[in-house]
């Protein structure tokens, strides 16, 4: 993506043309620099069979509202898919106005750098088919560089530039399901492969990660220009280098570097114009609550992982008022169990497994099947295919999405620690990546799996000693009740109610000051370095 914005520089003039496709909110949101071991760390606990992670405090996923809110992207509509049968030479010559030489193609992919040097600038005198023309290939370009990115991000299938044929059109298309099913491939693919990379929208992943969950969560930097953080509609090319595409990322955060972009070329921002939710994250940001960057604090911090650290609902108040429409448009499918499509690619939505996320009441979810022959079918040696045809039955159920929509009752407060869900839920989950008594000299060592043994044994033996009335058992049961409290973990203990301790056994509840004694963040020389 960086690359991309960084050779082709938006012509005020195709604006309109992006916009009117439903791509404008994708380009504002730009380049963040991804934090991959946040995305290994993600990529470990997904199950393929179930398309959610596994995370202590339950099964989560990316859903269509995920898409739809923090990207922008239309999820109702025909299914992004068609054939591959046509002419490269008449198909390009149509709709982009160039035929690309052999050495651009690889196969039936375009290059991205070749599309750049030939379409980014039109002519000063050019007329509407030319411009069309040109955001056709500035689309294409982001299609191929971002939201179904390969490895490398240097080429985009032609596949998709048919659905750029009429720009009102595309705009019905469901490229929110289209990028979800490719996002979920990638996500099976790197685990069941054990691959050492995974392409696709990265950025959809860490920004979803970022708005529930704590790990690695940076906050918004505070200061007379951003005083509280900012909602998606306030931010203008003042705040942000649009052009440019690259967002605030360092030690503590700050704007990045703005590649010398002057004034004079700056995108206009209408009055009216509306951005997705991630569009918010293009802002100066600061690390000090969260540490963030090192996979095996990452593991530790999600294997220790507590109920207050999850963000069930996080699109609610003001946040979502300030939303364009298009994001809250299709909210009547979010909860659809339905086949997401995207040419080759059929993966199963699956919101029943992920009820909490929509406010509802999780029970135990029905067993699902891995589509263990869907995952066998790819692109590879298909350059000829109509994957529309070949996959009619399950684009015949996309059309019916809004037939199946999951409901629940509401749900009212957090899930008790003993729920039927959550003792199922630990029953068939693995919940710690990490070895309890792993051990490196010289390194860091993860505390979860040791600290969860010892919180265990003791709900344990509080549990097994509560019908003691008097005696020494009644002491380490008191004793046992008090230390699990001290931490917070007295939800583990069945029908405990806190009351005073009648034992003379001293308490082990940690001591409480009133006032605390916090060290502003300490700086190096050359980065406002100062003595306390």
């Amino acid at each position: 993506m960086r690359a991309f914005l960084s050779m082709w520089r938006m012509d005020r003039r195709i604006r309109p043309y992006v916009t009117r496709a439903g791509f404008y909110g994708i380009y504002r949101l730009g380049h963040i620099m991804i934090d991959w071991p946040l995305i290994t760390c993600l990529m470990e606990r997904w199950r393929p069979e179930t398309h959610t992670f596994h995370v202590p405090a339950g099964e989560m996923t990316i859903t269509l509202q995920d898409v739809a809110i923090i990207l922008g992207l239309r999820i109702d509509g025909p299914a992004v898919t068609g054939t591959c049968v046509f002419d490269v030479a008449a198909l390009c010559g149509e709709l982009l106005g160039v035929i690309p030489p052999a050495d651009a193609l690889r196969g039936s992919a375009l290059s991205i750098r070749w599309l750049c040097q030939r379409l980014s600038t039109p002519a000063a005198d050019a007329d509407e088919v030319a411009l069309q023309q040109s955001a056709r290939g500035f689309i294409l370009a982001l299609l191929g560089s971002f939201l179904f990115a390969d490895k490398k991000g240097v080429h985009v299938h032609l596949c998709f530039l048919p659905l750029l044929r009429d720009l009102m059109q595309t705009s019905t298309y469901s490229w929110g399901g289209a990028v979800l099913a490719h996002t979920y491939r990638e996500l099976c693919r790197a685990n069941l492969d054990r691959r050492r990379g995974i392409s696709g929208c990265i950025t959809l992943i860490q920004l979803w990660s970022w708005e529930r969950l704590h790990l690695g969560r940076p906050d918004f930097r505070r200061s007379a220009a951003y005083p509280a953080p900012p909602l998606p509609h306030a931010l203008h090319d003042d705040d942000v280098d649009v052009i440019a595409g690259d967002v605030a990322e360092g030690v503590d955060g700050g704007l990045a570097a703005q590649h010398g972009v002057d004034d004079e070329h700056r995108a206009e921002v209408d009055a009216d114009a509306a951005l997705p939710l991630g569009c918010r994250w293009r802002v100066p940001l600061t690390r000090v609550h969260n540490p963030s960057g090192v996979l095996l604090l990452y593991r530790d911090q999600l294997d220790a992982q507590t109920p207050d650290q999850v963000l069930w609902q996080p699109y609610i108040g003001e946040l979502v008022d300030q939303l364009p429409d298009i994001c809250l448009a299709d909210q009547h499918i979010w909860r659809t169990m339905s086949p997401l499509i995207c040419f080759e690619i059929i993966e199963f939505h699956r919101p029943e497994r992920v009820l909490r996320q929509f406010g509802m009441h999780q029970d135990i979810p029905p067993a699902c099947a891995y589509e263990q022959e869907l995952h066998r079918v790819d692109a590879r040696g298909q350059h000829q295919k109509d994957w529309q045809t070949y996959h009619g039955p399950y684009i015949a159920l996309w059309e019916t999405r809004a037939g199946r929509i999951i409901t629940a009752r509401p749900m009212v407060g957090g899930m008790d620690f003993h729920d039927p869900y959550m003792q199922w839920y630990r029953r068939i989950t693995r919940r710690f990546m990490t070895p309890p008594l792993h051990r490196d000299d010289m390194r860091f060592h993860t505390s979860a799996g040791s600290t969860h043994a010892l919180v265990s044994a003791m709900a344990d033996i509080a549990c097994r000693s509560r019908y003691a009335r008097d005696g020494v058992l009644s002491e380490i049961h008191d004793i046992a009740c008090s230390v699990l409290q001290g931490i917070g973990e007295e939800h583990r203990i069945v029908g405990y109610t806190h009351e005073a301790s009648t034992s003379d056994a001293p308490s082990i509840r940690p001591p409480v000051s009133s006032t605390s004694a916090r060290m502003q963040p300490i700086r190096g020389r050359g980065r406002g370095w100062f003595k306390r």
